[in-house]
């Protein structure tokens, strides 16, 4: 079924058959970078979306997953009407408006604004559902184009990233090297648990908002593999921009709820976790080489360049653990032809990171500087009231309500941050009108558990109102088992 008129007659049979009337207007519908072709059928009364594809495999593991979907109380897109080929069916419209959408319009306000989290947090929260409730009642072998993401799978999105990202760009690499550091990668992620349905593409752009509530499209990918891989693809979306401290209280939500629920161990999400943002980042990127650069289409060239910002903030944050160095350094000459790209409209302007760190003077010790640049501040929180001493805080953090109520009521501690915020501020104007790059503030106690996180976290909250345009890196070595709590 190749032609547009072929593709007409089919849906608008469908249509008559299921209305009784035939649809008075169909429309194309932009499609995302698969073959698939899609329409709005209106008339009467009545609007659809039609779907045409001649990859029967893959459409019926779309039906098979939207009835379990439906009867699991996943709001999904109601099939109205199928062929007798099975290459084209009928869908109930959810209209125009992708979260994305809401997203988009928010940065051209010039932020991304909180009231966005709710809906993050809804589709959080289905996402779970959908993984461990719903997708236990997927029949596996009828998913498309295999049952569970293998090895085979995570190589095949690696190699996508190879051939039409990096040999695109003419980085350097060593075949051989490559394919054994790729093959390791791959089979690290694969012994790790998690197993669940998979969503593989759960991002803003396939969740509709319709009549105010969030509904789920394009899941005809999905099949068993790492839950963590959804929440990577859903927070590290390269055009969403969710700011960093958004990104740690949603990922913390997600975590919390499927520790709670049994579902999974905080303890070993972390480390996979990580590892899976950068092999969805790897993946986006290879799509988007092909798609844009190959195939031409502009859209998907745009999303370049917002991945490479994400990319090279995350190898300053959190790189991948030493055995996977090569990898890093790889990544790190991948993010610097960033510079190949125009700036995207609504972009920060402001090129200065400041990383803001908490450290345990008897532990860790003050902050390497990654960037290479020296220095940096360090304030000592040690002359500060201590909540450690106090057995009902003793085994709380800096970021806790309770130890936030406490400093943040304790006069002492407010002059102390009020002095840091002046000295900052000055630091920061000066630092943004000469373009520097690069600034580490970091603060230190003695177990780098309370009064140093409290500090950096709030310091982190003033700058972010005070200078919005600048990036925000917080980090606690002490909390590694808390890297995702909100700030």
């Amino acid at each position: 079924m190749n032609s547009t008129s072929t593709a007409h007659q089919i849906l608008s049979g469908l249509f008559e058959e299921h209305t009784g009337t035939k649809p008075l207007q169909i429309q194309p519908i932009t499609g995302s970078g698969s073959q698939r072709k899609y329409y709005r059928l209106s008339g009467k009364g009545f609007s659809y979306v039609g779907t045409v594809s001649s990859n029967i495999a893959e459409n019926e593991s779309f039906f098979h997953v939207a009835s379990v979907f439906e009867k699991n109380g996943i709001p999904v897109p109601e099939i109205i009407s199928i062929s007798k080929d099975r290459q084209a069916y009928l869908q109930s419209d959810l209209g125009n408006v992708s979260l994305l959408d809401l997203v988009e319009r928010s940065w051209l306000q010039g932020s991304f604004h909180p009231s966005l989290l709710d809906f993050y947090r809804e589709a959080i929260e289905k996402l779970l559902q959908i993984q461990f409730v719903a997708g236990k009642k997927i029949n596996f072998s009828k998913c498309y184009p295999e049952d569970r993401f293998s090895v085979m799978s995570i190589r095949e999105d690696l190699n996508y990233f190879r051939y039409y990202f990096l040999k695109l760009h003419n980085i350097d690499f060593n075949e051989s090297r490559l394919n054994k550091l790729f093959d390791r990668f791959a089979r690290n992620i694969n012994s790790r648990g998690n197993a669940a349905f998979m969503y593989r593409d759960f991002q803003a752009r396939n969740i509709m908002v319709h009549m105010g509530k969030l509904c789920f499209i394009d899941f005809q990918g999905g099949r068993k593999g790492p839950a963590l891989y959804d929440l990577a693809s859903l927070l590290y979306q390269a055009k969403a921009r969710i700011p960093d401290n958004f990104r740690r209280l949603l990922s913390d939500h997600y975590l919390n709820l499927a520790a709670t629920n049994g579902m999974i161990s905080r303890d070993e999400a972390d480390e996979q976790y990580n590892m899976l943002v950068y092999l969805r980042l790897m993946q986006v990127l290879g799509a988007y080489g092909f798609r844009g650069l190959i195939q031409k289409k502009s859209h998907f060239i745009e999303s370049i360049p917002y991945t490479l910002d994400e990319l090279k903030k995350l190898l300053i944050r959190t790189p991948l653990n030493i055995e996977f160095d090569e990898l890093n350094q790889l990544l790190q000459q991948t993010a610097s032809v960033q510079d190949q790209y125009i700036k995207p409209a609504g972009a920060r302007n402001n090129s200065l990171i400041v990383r803001v760190n908490s450290f345990s003077y008897r532990k860790g010790g003050i902050p390497d500087d990654e960037s290479g640049n020296g220095g940096g501040f360090v304030f000592d929180c040690r002359p500060l009231p201590n909540p450690g001493r106090d057995i009902r805080f003793k085994s709380l953090t800096g970021l806790d309500e309770e130890v936030k109520n406490l400093l943040g009521s304790n006069q002492e501690v407010v002059q102390y941050l009020t002095n840091v915020y002046a000295l900052l501020e000055q630091t920061l104007i000066n630092y943004s009108e000469r373009n520097f790059s690069d600034l580490m503030i970091s603060f230190g106690c003695t177990g780098g558990q309370h009064r140093s996180v409290f500090c950096a976290e709030q310091t982190a909250l003033f700058l972010q109102k005070k200078f919005p345009d600048i990036e925000i890196i917080v980090r606690h070595p002490e909390l590694k088992d808390l890297y995702f709590n909100k700030l």
